[in-house]
């Protein structure tokens, strides 16, 4: 008895393992020039997905796939997708992305043109759009989301804003660098040390000099401050260190 002829379920399954990716026209080859709609009957017993992109011209098992975070597979020509269609997967991307998308960042992800997509999925409200930058944004159609990806968007295309520099102690008007020196003459000599160290260090270069001329304060006192906030060598709940104030006068000590 001749041996019975391989199922041709199983003859695809073998011919899209050993090519990973395959047209109709090489399917049909592969059962022995078989219909289209023989080899469609075949491919339902598979787990199969067709690409989004050739307009569906390419067949692959699930199982082959490799997706990437975003869901996408491409495997020579094909590109193909774990949410399926092409309107499946651009309302997916849409909906996940912080910002939303405009047409010309979704082509080159998907590396297909995406506008016709997204007007078709615009106009069945299954995604809305808004004018940001001079070009339409497409975002999720709920409100709350729509409002979170357009606020984000804008905030991506706004100019970084250059903070100003924080005025020093000499560019302060008269009556405020008055205040400052009250303040100053009310802090014990560590305090007064380190807040000057303070200020020269905010100053930059040549900050000791100017903090220096500026509150009145002996130059090296302003770079002893600067370098114990540095080493955070700072003594708590004391003015001076141990030692450092006056020697009390005694019997022994009297001349």
């Amino acid at each position: 008895m001749p041996a019975p002829s391989r199922d041709s379920s199983n003859l695809l399954h073998d011919f899209l393992r050993q090519h990973t990716i395959a047209t109709l026209s090489q399917l049909q080859e592969a059962l022995g020039h078989a219909s289209r709609r023989t080899v469609f009957r075949r491919l339902k017993a598979l787990a199969y997905m067709v690409s989004y992109s050739h307009t569906g011209r390419y067949y692959a098992l699930k199982s082959s796939a490799c997706f990437d975070a975003s869901g996408l597979w491409t495997c020579g020509p094909a590109r193909f997708s774990r949410y399926g269609s092409l309107l499946a997967t651009a309302e997916a991307l849409v909906r996940a992305a912080p910002t939303g998308c405009v047409a010309a960042e979704l082509d080159a992800h998907l590396g297909v043109r995406t506008g016709g997509t997204l007007g078709t999925l615009a106009a069945a409200g299954r995604l809305s759009r808004a004018k940001v930058g001079g070009r339409f944004l497409y975002c999720a159609p709920e409100t709350d989301r729509k409002t979170a990806q357009v606020t984000a968007r804008r905030l991506m295309l706004a100019p970084p804003r250059q903070a100003l520099p924080a005025p020093t102690l000499r560019d302060l008007p008269t009556p405020l660098s008055a205040s400052v020196a009250l303040f100053v003459s009310l802090l014990d000599e560590q305090q007064r040390r380190l807040f000057a160290g303070l200020e020269s260090l905010r100053c930059g270069p040549g900050g000791d000099s100017q903090t220096s001329a500026a509150l009145g304060l002996d130059r090296g006192t302003v770079a002893r401050g600067r370098r114990e906030l540095l080493a955070r060598d700072v003594q708590r709940g004391r003015t001076r260190r141990p030692g450092g104030a006056r020697k009390v006068l005694t019997q022994e000590t009297l001349p």
